[in-house]
Protein backbone atom coordinates (compact mmCIF):
# COMPACT_ATOMS: atom_id res chain seq x y z
CA UNK A 1 0.00 0.00 0.00
CA UNK A 2 1.52 3.12 -1.29
CA UNK A 3 2.11 5.63 1.71
CA UNK A 4 2.56 2.80 3.98
CA UNK A 5 5.64 1.85 4.43
CA UNK A 6 6.15 -1.80 5.43
CA UNK A 7 9.15 -2.34 7.41
CA UNK A 8 9.52 1.41 9.24
CA UNK A 9 5.45 0.91 10.32
CA UNK A 10 6.11 -2.18 11.85
CA UNK A 11 9.71 -1.72 13.07
CA UNK A 12 9.31 1.94 14.46
CA UNK A 13 8.96 2.10 18.41
CA UNK A 14 8.79 5.52 19.08
CA UNK A 15 12.65 5.92 19.81
CA UNK A 16 12.79 3.55 22.62
CA UNK A 17 14.84 0.89 20.73
CA UNK A 18 18.05 1.87 22.25
CA UNK A 19 16.81 1.69 26.02
CA UNK A 20 15.43 -1.92 25.53
CA UNK A 21 18.19 -2.89 23.39
CA UNK A 22 19.69 -5.50 26.07
CA UNK A 23 15.54 -6.82 26.51
CA UNK A 24 15.33 -7.33 22.11
CA UNK A 25 18.68 -9.02 22.53
CA UNK A 26 17.42 -11.60 24.63
CA UNK A 27 14.06 -12.26 22.59
CA UNK A 28 15.48 -12.57 19.35
CA UNK A 29 18.54 -15.21 21.23
CA UNK A 30 15.58 -17.08 22.29
CA UNK A 31 14.41 -17.20 18.70
CA UNK A 32 17.45 -18.18 17.56
CA UNK A 33 18.26 -20.47 19.95
CA UNK A 34 14.48 -22.55 19.49
CA UNK A 35 14.81 -22.26 15.98
CA UNK A 36 18.39 -24.50 16.27
CA UNK A 37 16.34 -26.81 18.52
CA UNK A 38 14.00 -27.47 16.15
CA UNK A 39 15.66 -27.66 12.87
CA UNK A 40 19.71 -27.60 13.30
CA UNK A 41 22.32 -25.28 13.31
CA UNK A 42 22.61 -24.77 9.53
CA UNK A 43 20.93 -22.02 8.13
CA UNK A 44 21.67 -23.31 4.36
CA UNK A 45 18.82 -26.30 5.45
CA UNK A 46 16.62 -24.50 8.69
CA UNK A 47 14.94 -21.75 7.02
CA UNK A 48 13.42 -20.81 10.74
CA UNK A 49 17.04 -20.05 12.18
CA UNK A 50 17.87 -18.23 8.81
CA UNK A 51 14.93 -15.87 9.02
CA UNK A 52 15.54 -15.48 13.23
CA UNK A 53 19.37 -14.45 12.44
CA UNK A 54 18.16 -11.95 9.94
CA UNK A 55 16.17 -10.48 12.13
CA UNK A 56 19.18 -10.53 14.76
CA UNK A 57 20.86 -8.83 12.37
CA UNK A 58 17.94 -5.95 11.11
CA UNK A 59 18.22 -4.88 14.61
CA UNK A 60 22.05 -4.63 15.18
CA UNK A 61 22.97 -7.85 17.17
CA UNK A 62 26.56 -8.45 17.82
CA UNK A 63 27.94 -11.68 15.83
CA UNK A 64 28.82 -13.15 19.43
CA UNK A 65 25.62 -13.04 20.56
CA UNK A 66 24.17 -14.65 17.81
CA UNK A 67 27.08 -17.34 17.84
CA UNK A 68 26.29 -17.98 21.50
CA UNK A 69 22.53 -18.53 20.91
CA UNK A 70 23.23 -20.78 17.95
CA UNK A 71 25.16 -22.88 20.78
CA UNK A 72 22.68 -22.86 23.52
CA UNK A 73 20.89 -24.24 20.89
CA UNK A 74 23.03 -26.65 20.07
CA UNK A 75 23.58 -27.07 23.64
CA UNK A 76 20.31 -27.75 25.01
CA UNK A 77 21.25 -27.55 28.45
CA UNK A 78 18.68 -25.87 29.80
CA UNK A 79 15.58 -27.99 29.82
CA UNK A 80 13.34 -25.87 28.20
CA UNK A 81 10.52 -26.55 26.36
CA UNK A 82 9.13 -23.41 24.68
CA UNK A 83 6.55 -23.29 21.62
CA UNK A 84 5.50 -20.33 19.35
CA UNK A 85 2.15 -19.14 19.53
CA UNK A 86 0.24 -16.23 17.89
CA UNK A 87 -2.45 -14.29 20.14
CA UNK A 88 -4.89 -12.28 18.64
CA UNK A 89 -7.10 -9.72 19.72
CA UNK A 90 -8.66 -5.99 19.49
CA UNK A 91 -6.86 -2.99 20.67
CA UNK A 92 -8.71 0.61 21.17
CA UNK A 93 -10.76 1.55 18.64
CA UNK A 94 -11.65 -1.84 17.10
CA UNK A 95 -7.75 -1.96 16.45
CA UNK A 96 -6.36 -5.39 15.29
CA UNK A 97 -3.51 -6.80 16.85
CA UNK A 98 -1.42 -10.28 15.93
CA UNK A 99 1.12 -10.98 18.88
CA UNK A 100 3.63 -13.01 18.46
CA UNK A 101 5.00 -15.50 21.68
CA UNK A 102 7.56 -18.17 22.71
CA UNK A 103 7.10 -19.07 25.88
CA UNK A 104 7.84 -22.75 28.11
CA UNK A 105 4.23 -21.50 30.01
CA UNK A 106 0.62 -21.34 27.93
CA UNK A 107 -1.22 -20.58 31.03
CA UNK A 108 1.03 -17.93 32.38
CA UNK A 109 1.71 -15.94 28.76
CA UNK A 110 -1.98 -16.17 27.90
CA UNK A 111 -3.18 -14.67 31.30
CA UNK A 112 0.05 -12.15 30.89
CA UNK A 113 -1.59 -10.86 27.39
CA UNK A 114 -5.28 -10.86 28.40
CA UNK A 115 -4.54 -8.85 31.24
CA UNK A 116 -2.95 -6.25 28.85
CA UNK A 117 -5.64 -6.25 26.26
CA UNK A 118 -8.28 -5.80 29.34
CA UNK A 119 -6.05 -2.99 31.19
CA UNK A 120 -5.89 -1.18 28.43
CA UNK A 121 -9.21 -1.06 26.91
CA UNK A 122 -8.87 -4.10 24.28
CA UNK A 123 -10.04 -7.85 24.41
CA UNK A 124 -7.63 -10.55 23.53
CA UNK A 125 -9.78 -12.87 20.78
CA UNK A 126 -10.21 -16.37 19.58
CA UNK A 127 -7.79 -17.41 16.77
CA UNK A 128 -8.75 -16.60 13.53
CA UNK A 129 -10.67 -13.65 14.94
CA UNK A 130 -7.96 -10.66 13.02
CA UNK A 131 -5.81 -12.80 11.33
CA UNK A 132 -7.74 -12.49 8.23
CA UNK A 133 -6.78 -8.58 8.14
CA UNK A 134 -3.38 -9.12 7.67
CA UNK A 135 -1.39 -11.01 5.27
CA UNK A 136 2.32 -12.80 6.11
CA UNK A 137 4.56 -11.83 3.85
CA UNK A 138 8.52 -11.26 3.64
CA UNK A 139 9.55 -7.75 3.79
CA UNK A 140 13.36 -6.88 2.88
CA UNK A 141 14.07 -3.16 2.56
CA UNK A 142 16.96 -0.73 0.96
CA UNK A 143 18.24 2.42 1.86
CA UNK A 144 17.83 4.83 -1.32
CA UNK A 145 21.34 4.72 -2.21
CA UNK A 146 23.11 7.08 -5.55
CA UNK A 147 24.54 3.82 -6.84
CA UNK A 148 21.31 1.98 -6.96
CA UNK A 149 19.47 1.95 -10.42
CA UNK A 150 16.15 1.07 -9.33
CA UNK A 151 14.90 -0.78 -12.74
CA UNK A 152 17.95 -3.29 -11.88
CA UNK A 153 17.00 -3.60 -8.56
CA UNK A 154 13.40 -4.14 -9.14
CA UNK A 155 14.53 -7.08 -11.95
CA UNK A 156 16.75 -8.47 -9.57
CA UNK A 157 14.40 -8.80 -6.73
CA UNK A 158 11.51 -10.09 -9.35
CA UNK A 159 14.31 -12.69 -11.10
CA UNK A 160 15.09 -13.70 -7.97
CA UNK A 161 11.48 -14.60 -6.66
CA UNK A 162 10.09 -11.69 -5.26
CA UNK A 163 5.75 -11.11 -5.53
CA UNK A 164 6.11 -7.14 -5.47
CA UNK A 165 8.52 -3.72 -5.65
CA UNK A 166 7.65 -0.73 -4.12
CA UNK A 167 9.49 2.88 -3.16
CA UNK A 168 8.85 4.67 -0.17
CA UNK A 169 10.19 7.54 1.41
CA UNK A 170 13.62 6.94 2.08
CA UNK A 171 14.14 3.10 1.39
CA UNK A 172 12.79 0.18 -1.48
CA UNK A 173 10.78 -2.38 -0.34
CA UNK A 174 10.37 -5.74 -1.76
CA UNK A 175 7.91 -8.13 -0.66
CA UNK A 176 8.14 -11.85 -0.72
CA UNK A 177 6.03 -14.86 0.44
CA UNK A 178 7.19 -16.08 3.89
CA UNK A 179 8.89 -19.32 1.48
CA UNK A 180 10.98 -17.35 -0.63
CA UNK A 181 11.65 -14.85 2.09
CA UNK A 182 15.24 -16.36 2.34
CA UNK A 183 16.03 -16.67 -1.49
CA UNK A 184 15.65 -13.75 -2.08
CA UNK A 185 17.27 -11.70 0.54
CA UNK A 186 20.23 -14.10 -0.38
CA UNK A 187 20.05 -13.34 -3.98
CA UNK A 188 20.15 -9.66 -3.58
CA UNK A 189 22.84 -9.64 -1.07
CA UNK A 190 25.22 -11.83 -3.53
CA UNK A 191 24.09 -9.24 -6.06
CA UNK A 192 25.91 -6.86 -4.01
CA UNK A 193 23.35 -4.93 -2.45
CA UNK A 194 23.88 -3.96 1.33
CA UNK A 195 21.72 -1.58 3.56
CA UNK A 196 19.46 -4.34 3.35
CA UNK A 197 17.36 -5.37 6.15
CA UNK A 198 14.28 -7.80 6.56
CA UNK A 199 11.46 -9.75 8.14
CA UNK A 200 9.13 -12.26 7.65
CA UNK A 201 6.19 -10.13 9.33
CA UNK A 202 2.06 -9.54 9.21
CA UNK A 203 1.19 -6.86 7.02
CA UNK A 204 -2.29 -5.01 7.55
CA UNK A 205 -4.40 -5.36 4.47
CA UNK A 206 -6.11 -1.42 5.27
CA UNK A 207 -4.83 0.78 8.12
CA UNK A 208 -7.40 2.36 11.23
CA UNK A 209 -6.86 6.51 11.97
CA UNK A 210 -7.42 6.65 15.86
CA UNK A 211 -7.72 10.40 16.75
CA UNK A 212 -9.45 9.98 20.11
CA UNK A 213 -7.49 11.28 22.95
CA UNK A 214 -7.92 8.17 25.55
CA UNK A 215 -7.78 5.17 22.63
CA UNK A 216 -4.97 6.48 21.52
CA UNK A 217 -2.89 6.51 25.19
CA UNK A 218 -4.29 3.40 26.25
CA UNK A 219 -2.72 2.11 22.32
CA UNK A 220 0.70 3.52 23.03
CA UNK A 221 0.31 1.93 26.51
CA UNK A 222 -0.80 -1.27 24.95
CA UNK A 223 1.99 -1.76 22.64
CA UNK A 224 4.62 -0.85 25.21
CA UNK A 225 2.78 -3.45 27.70
CA UNK A 226 3.53 -6.39 25.46
CA UNK A 227 6.86 -5.49 23.70
CA UNK A 228 7.82 -5.52 27.58
CA UNK A 229 7.19 -9.13 28.32
CA UNK A 230 9.58 -11.28 27.89
CA UNK A 231 7.36 -13.84 26.24
CA UNK A 232 6.44 -11.68 23.65
CA UNK A 233 8.41 -12.02 20.41
CA UNK A 234 6.72 -9.45 17.72
CA UNK A 235 3.69 -7.03 17.72
CA UNK A 236 1.50 -6.36 14.79
CA UNK A 237 -1.06 -3.95 14.42
CA UNK A 238 -2.94 -2.04 12.21
CA UNK A 239 -3.25 1.19 13.62
CA UNK A 240 -2.35 3.77 11.12
CA UNK A 241 1.22 5.31 13.39
CA UNK A 242 1.42 9.14 13.39
CA UNK A 243 4.40 10.25 11.41
CA UNK A 244 6.42 11.61 14.04
CA UNK A 245 6.06 8.38 15.68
Amino acid sequence: MAGHSKWSNIKNRKGKQDAKRGKIFTKLARGITVAVREGGSDPEYNSSLAAAIEKARAHNMPNDNIDRAIKAGLAAATGENFESITYEGYGPSGTAFMVQCLTDNKNRTAADIRHYFSKYNGNLGTTGCVSYLFDRKGVIAIEFNDKIDEEELMMAALEAGAEDFEVEDDSYEIITTPEDFIGVLNNLKEAGYDDIKGDVMFIPQTYIKVEDEEALKNLEKLIDALDEDDDVQEVYHNWEMPEEE
